[in-house]
């Protein structure tokens, strides 16, 4: 198994996980299957555009390189995608798939967004990145309006194959120990976790940040080994098993 590909963090990280973050070969793309769940759990949320329903601005704050926008601007017609990043690398590639981008960070006011003008925001894997996910979700409070949807993914810490791996003393996959090399867990490529959550803990943590959770489903892991795959699907029905949470919460 190999882990789950980075969102860059949207935090100015420190020097070493800023120029993890800024070098070409870490890959800033999250799994397609995922990101379309994600997608029409917003799509539900926002509902079409038309009259009584302008059109909803939607911010995918730590887009990368723009596939999981691309995916939900497939799902989300008339509404208006702004791409987020902190890494100048993932604002490049971003600009091929999206049709606007620009730079933030999420920690100290720095996303260049009034309080309340975001009607959405797309947060895929980016907080299992970050140093501070508690003034993160502050930051992504302030942009949304009340009632505001935040549509959050992030790896299962509690996976089915993670239980059964800490039972044999391996390490789960998606943890890390290390920025330079893989140690004690299956998979080779080091992506940057720092954080890592059950279902239960996510739902206190979001809850004590000022949101309710509306929903929260499970998705499946592109690198679970291919005969393991339907069983990966088959978990997704019990979220607290999934190999991904996907959740929609509203601003309090």
């Amino acid at each position: 198994m190999t882990t789950s590909p980075p969102s860059p963090t949207t935090t100015a990280p420190a020097p070493g996980l800023r120029d993890f973050y800024e070098d070409p070969a870490v890959p800033v793309a999250s799994g397609e299957d995922r990101s379309r769940r994600q997608a029409r759990m917003l799509a539900r949320a926002l509902g079409p555009t038309g009259p009584g329903h302008p059109p909803a601005t939607v911010l995918d704050v730590g887009c990368g390189d723009g596939s999981a926008a691309a995916v939900a601007a497939r799902l989300l017609a008339g509404h208006r995608i702004v791409g987020v990043d902190w890494s100048q690398d993932a604002l490049r590639r971003a600009t091929r798939r999206l049709p606007q981008v620009v730079r933030g960070q999420l920690s100290d006011g720095g996303l260049p967004f009034a309080a309340g003008s975001a009607d959405a925001v797309l947060f895929s894997e980016v907080v299992e990145h970050l140093v501070d996910p508690d003034g993160a979700l502050d930051e992504l409070r302030r942009v949304l309006r009340p009632g505001g949807h935040l549509m959050l993914s992030t790896p299962n810490l509690a996976a089915w194959y993670n239980r059964a791996l800490l039972l044999g003393g391996v390490q789960p996959v998606f943890s890390e120990v290390s920025l330079r090399r893989v140690h004690g867990r299956p998979g080779s490529q080091v992506v940057g976790h720092l954080r890592l959550f059950t279902a239960r803990a996510l739902r206190e943590f979001l809850t004590a940040s000022g949101f309710e959770v509306v929903r929260l489903e499970g998705a499946p892991f592109h690198g679970v080994p291919s005969p393991l795959r339907p069983l990966d699907r088959l978990a997704c029905r019990l979220p607290s098993l999934s190999s991904i949470l996907l959740v929609h919460a509203r601003r309090r």
